[in-house]
């Protein structure tokens, strides 16, 4: 269980995410100092003021824009979940690389400061008593973000072998 910490609205681009003026520091030590670095969230996240675990809400098509994957890796710095109705293409395949842990929820209802709880199939706002159902990544998906990212997955699948 964890707080909602942001909520954003719809179209939520990896320019508001990750600003493009950034892009010569591409190191995941680094990288989660700049997210949303033109919103008052940055500062917060900065003053140890977001406890991991929490979440950020939005609308529709999140991460939509560029290719940038430091968009995904700075919020799994911060150990972000976010919960969306859907996800930008090219951002989805990001997260998952990284292990950014990420829900599709397209019902989703929360505010900054509800707290939600997140099972298998569904997250239930526990301010509102209300539940949303879980639209789940395909299991190749979840098997990636579940091992910390790609290169953990693939490394430990080298290793059974």
């Amino acid at each position: 269980m964890g707080k909602v910490v942001l909520k954003l609205g719809p179209d939520v681009s990896t320019d508001i995410i990750y600003p493009g003026r950034f892009m010569a520091t591409v190191l995941p030590t680094e990288t989660p100092q700049l997210a949303f670095a033109d919103h008052p969230i940055n500062a917060t996240l900065k003053a140890g003021g977001v406890p991991p675990g929490s979440y950020i809400v939005a609308d529709r098509n999140f991460g939509c824009g560029s290719s940038r994957e430091q968009a995904a890796s700075c919020l799994k710095g911060w150990e972000l979940t976010i919960v969306a109705k859907d996800f930008a293409r090219i951002f989805l395949q990001n997260a998952v690389n990284l292990g950014l842990r990420l829900i599709i929820c397209p019902a989703i209802e929360a505010s900054e400061g509800d707290e939600l709880d997140i099972g298998a199939d569904k997250v239930v706002n526990k301010t509102t008593g209300k539940a949303y159902p879980i639209v789940p990544l395909p299991p190749a998906r979840q098997a990636i973000i579940d091992a910390g990212g790609l290169i953990p997955y693939a490394r430990a699948r080298l290793m059974a072998v």
